[in-house]
């Protein structure tokens, strides 16, 4: 598998998962950050879907990327807070 898009797709307002050629709803935001190349407050992200959640998880976990992985309504719920 190629590495995933590192920005959210989205397609008639669904969010997709970042999966190469899934389409599926995301359920879940990913938020890593690659302390070679991002400063530690940074957050990239890649949406999951359920079937792919725990595959890109390991991917970035592997490399030492993964810092949180939420649901996409925790993940608005939060960047809402922040905005507001």
């Amino acid at each position: 598998m190629n590495s995933p898009n590192t920005t959210p797709s989205s397609t008639e307002n669904v969010t997709v998962c970042s999966a190469k050629g899934c389409r599926a709803a995301a359920v879940w935001v990913l938020a890593w950050n690659n302390p070679k190349l991002h400063t530690p407050d940074r957050r990239k992200t890649w949406l999951a879907c359920e079937e792919h959640r725990e595959h890109l998880s390991q991917f970035l976990g592997v490399r030492g990327f993964l810092k949180d992985v939420v649901t996409l309504a925790e993940w608005e719920r939060r960047s809402s807070a922040a905005d507001g």
